[in-house]
């Protein structure tokens, strides 16, 4: 049957799987379908039952599912010498999803550290086929296709990323990627992205070579043993409990794919690990006459599909828009290497694009549609990493569709966290740490992954997801949306980034430059945010700040202030009333939190963490605290909401809503009062805005949020009072060169490199990172935090850097690009990242004076944006706020 006589009769008759009644309709359940990959040395099916194995009584560590991921794992921690390890897979190795899996190896991706994992991958496929080991590993390279100019623009970003990693990538036109695979149809595109050394393999080939590795250097695998619960003591990884029996170990590690939800509820007590599979579908045709088997794998992404060569014919496959979630009831164990029920009408939307680009796919016989379910995240990053209710728990999974590309990778870089702590690059965008409880919730995961599976989609760099959202909101939320707020969404939290008076769809298209189009250059809110960033240097903004981390760490006698100077860099040891910056710092001397503590009454604490450390500062403070109870510890981020009156009326404001004297000499820079703000009270009141401008940020009891911002907006109609938003409070930071966690303070950044060294108090006695940061005082650093400002950027017609841009000294990339925004004051684009010195050999050089480096007279920096260099001006110092005897007095803002 040809593809277009599909499209004609939709195939009735090859129902395999029912996933929402767990019917099989096909075979019977503990049976499976042999699958035959053509091109692949092993055929997989399922033999006659055998007796249960007898397993060891006990393991270093314990690996749950025998896909590409869980033996990757076990191969890398044998490798590196950790060889007591046994991989359970409750069916066969490479049932689940990578016995179907299409085998597509990348190594481009949007961001540097994932570039550089996937790299790894690829060269480590490459070195195992040139080795003897079979993967039908082929280096045809691939091409990635723009249909627009937006297109185009989002493949020279990753373009610049690739070359960054140390990949050869170009820039090509749509003749020259015809004339790479001549069956494309090339007229409606822009042009290409070409990366030579990416290629394709045989995914089942793959985990069955690494499970055989793992194996000769001493791992145990274990087939039909399935893990029943993993138990801790004390919170610690105790024994795994198994069809076969208990096993005791050190480590546990859930690389269990689409059942790894399931086997996180299982733990006791639980583990959270968000996802959902979702169906996902692809075509094989029978030989092509006249195919070329390096044919370059294929990705069109405005057709949200991709292409490689299969056995003589074309494998085609793609991401809908809308995906369907599968199994909805619940994944049978049995499920090993069955497929779900073909679906034309769905696989259309695909279909077409797939006929448009090759033309000779109209009468190519269809040799068969797979419908195998593959397993996504809430927000399409992988889940890796240390569990936060588990210690030694470990878990990689939810490939979102990547598993195959990243697996090499995975397996190393997660068994340097295990070993190691933390893996060497920076993986926080895919660490499990960034999740909240409600990500883990099964009708959210269902609604949200039919978003997250379409990974082709062209996401502009504001753009939100839309499905489930409204969830988690202030007690102001209702009062901002009629006044106009769109918000944005942080660990499920809504915050308002800035206000419209266009209520058209304020909720999720607010960022669109045209209706229903987005932007990678002037973004459509400027004006906008431009407005309240004025506001907020001129008169007085109230910006909602509730979505902040907030803790309270309390204790009976001094062990709350120890336990806090133990995991502080900063001396928390102040009188009451104190705001206190500090970062705590992993043994290796990154950032794990940069938060805010303040003494209050009664050997009390109250911190203050940026909204995605919910899960990692809790998570910190619980790892560490005295296992005799004698701290407490409680997370009351939805106790308070937060707003943050900001500006030079502020002081005024607050007065005339408190009657406190808000003088500087009577209310202090970074101190804190308990006030009365109208009829409400218990309001914790701090001197600070987290912006360099004068202000308070207020934490009102939920309760009165409403009423303290409605007391406020009566009272400050006089001063011009206004609603901002997130954006405008970013601008505000970048253009005072402030750092903020997650973007540009990491695991792998400590305060040294960040110009944060005076918030370190060495004197005050030993705190976790402290030999760390000692030892980087004495040896010099190779990285530091710099402020770029751009020149020659036209701010209304070039492309805007948005993150990820590589920065270049001297025609020599050197590092990325963290955090922009536009500096209205100073009227230029303004960009903070970090400056790393590199020998000829790309080893790393420590300077105990980088500032001398940086700043060196014959230094020329340049920022790479969407294929084009502009230079641009450093800064290693803060300097629109300076000091007067001790107080900080800010420079009023320029005459307009």
């Amino acid at each position: 049957m040809s593809v277009l006589q599909c499209l004609r009769s939709v195939a009735l008759s090859k129902r395999v799987f029912l996933p929402q009644s767990g019917q099989f309709l096909h075979g019977r359940p503990g049976r499976y379908n042999a699958v035959l990959w053509e091109g692949s040395r092993r055929c997989y099916c399922q033999s006659s039952e055998e007796t249960l194995p007898s397993l060891p009584q006990s393991a270093r560590v314990v690996i749950s599912g025998g896909g590409v991921v869980g033996t990757s794992v076990a191969y890398h921690l044998a490798k590196a010498g950790w060889t007591d390890v046994v991989l359970l897979e409750q069916g066969q190795l490479t049932g689940g999803t990578t016995w179907h899996a299409a085998g597509l190896i990348t190594q481009a991706r949007d961001d540097l550290p994932t570039s550089k994992l996937m790299q790894y991958s690829r060269k480590l496929y490459e070195d195992l086929e040139a080795d003897g080991q079979n993967l039908c590993f082929k280096k045809c390279g691939s091409l990635m296709l723009a249909q627009t100019k937006d297109r185009m623009i989002y493949l020279q970003r990753k373009s610049q990323i690739a070359i960054a990693a140390g990949n050869e990538s170009h820039i090509i036109t749509p003749q020259e990627a015809k004339s790479l695979c001549p069956l494309l149809k090339v007229d409606d595109l822009e042009g290409a992205l070409w990366i030579p050394g990416d290629g394709a393999l045989t995914a089942p080939d793959v985990a069955l070579t690494f499970a055989s590795l793992a194996k000769e250097m001493g791992a145990k695998i274990f087939e039909r043993v399935g893990v029943e619960s993993v138990v801790a003591k004390r919170r610690v990884v105790s024994h795994v409990e198994t069809t076969a029996g208990k096993i005791e170990c050190e480590y546990f590690v859930n690389c269990a794919g689409m059942w790894a939800h399931s086997l996180g509820k299982k733990s006791k007590p639980q583990v959270r690990v968000p996802l959902h599979p979702c169906e996902h579908f692809y075509i094989t045709t029978k030989p092509i006459e006249g195919m070329d088997p390096m044919m370059p794998v294929v990705r069109d992404y405005d057709g949200l599909v991709y292409f490689r060569e299969w056995s003589g014919g074309i494998l085609a496959g793609g991401f809908e828009p809308v995906a369907k979630p599968a199994f909805l009831q619940g994944i049978p164990n049995d499920f090993q290497f069955g497929l779900l029920p073909d679906d034309w009408d769905h696989f259309q939307v695909l279909l077409d694009p797939i006929l448009h680009r090759y033309p000779v796919m109209e009468t190519a016989n269809v040799h068969k549609m797979f419908n195998g379910p593959e397993s996504f995240t809430p927000d399409g990053h992988w889940n890796l990493g240390a569990a936060s209710e588990i210690k030694n728990y470990y878990v990689a999974a939810g490939m979102v569709s990547m598993g195959i590309a990243g697996a090499g990778g995975i397996g190393k870089y997660l068994t340097e966290w295990i070993i190691d702590g933390m893996p060497s690059i920076d993986l926080s965008s895919h660490d499990i740490l960034r999740h909240v409880p409600h990500h883990n919730n099964p009708q959210f995961l269902a609604e949200r992954v039919k978003e997250t599976l379409g990974n082709y989609t062209l996401r502009y760099p504001t753009e939100q997801r839309y499905r489930g959202r409204k969830l988690r909101t202030s007690p102001l939320h209702t009062r901002l949306e009629v006044q106009g707020a769109c918000f944005g969404e942080t660990n499920a939290y809504e915050r308002p980034m800035w206000f419209t008076n266009s209520h058209d769809d304020y909720l999720y298209n607010q960022y669109n430059s045209e209706k229903g189009k987005g932007t990678f250059g002037k973004p459509t809110f400027f004006d906008n945010v431009k407005e309240e960033y004025w506001a907020c240097k001129e008169h007085v903004c109230l910006i909602d700040m509730s979505s902040f981390t907030k803790t309270e760490v309390k204790s009976k006698g001094p062990e709350a202030l120890e336990f806090l100077q133990y995991l502080s860099s900063n001396n928390i040891e102040q009188p009451i009333g104190t705001i206190i910056h500090t970062g705590m710092q992993n043994e290796f001397g990154g950032y794990e939190n940069d938060c805010t503590i303040v003494p209050m009454e009664n050997n009390t604490f109250f911190m203050i963490s940026p909204t995605s450390q919910q899960t990692r500062s809790l998570n910190w403070l619980r790892k560490h605290r005295p296992l005799d109870g004698s701290v407490e510890i409680r997370d009351v981020t939805s106790a308070y909401a937060g707003i943050n009156v900001i500006g030079p009326h502020a002081p005024q404001l607050l007065y005339d809503v408190s009657g406190i004297n808000t003088s500087r000499q009577e209310f202090k820079q970074m101190t804190c009062k308990v006030i009365d703000v109208g009829f409400a009270s218990n309001i914790i009141a701090m001197r600070l805005t987290h912006s360099g401008e004068d202000g308070f940020v207020l934490y009102v009891p939920s309760e009165y949020g409403l009423h303290v911002y409605e007391t406020l907006v009566k009272a400050g109609k006089d001063y011009g009072i206004r609603d901002a938003g997130y954006y405008a409070l970013r601008e505000l930071r970048i253009e005072k060169f402030y750092a903020y966690w997650g973007s540009d303070l990491t695991t792998h950044t400590t305060p040294l490199e960040s110009g944060r060294e005076f918030r370190v108090n060495f004197e005050k006695g030993e705190f976790i990172g402290r030999n760390a940061l000692l030892t980087q005082r004495e040896n010099g650093i190779s990285k530091r935090f710099a402020q770029f400002f751009l020149n020659d950027f036209d701010y209304e017609t070039d492309v805007w850097p948005w993150g990820g841009e590589p920065i270049y000294r001297n025609g020599k990339y050197c590092g990325t690009i963290t955090s922009t925004g536009y500096a209205h004051t100073l009227e230029r684009m303004t960009c903070l990242g970090f400056v790393t010195d590199t020998d000829s050999q790309g080893n790393k050089v420590l300077h105990k004076a980088m500032h001398e480096f940086i700043l060196d007279k014959s230094a020329k920096y340049e920022i790479a944006i969407a294929g084009k260099k502009f230079p641009a001006e450093v800064n290693l110092y803060t300097k629109p706020t300076v000091y007067q005897n001790g107080e900080p007095v800010f420079i009023p803002a320029p005459k307009r």
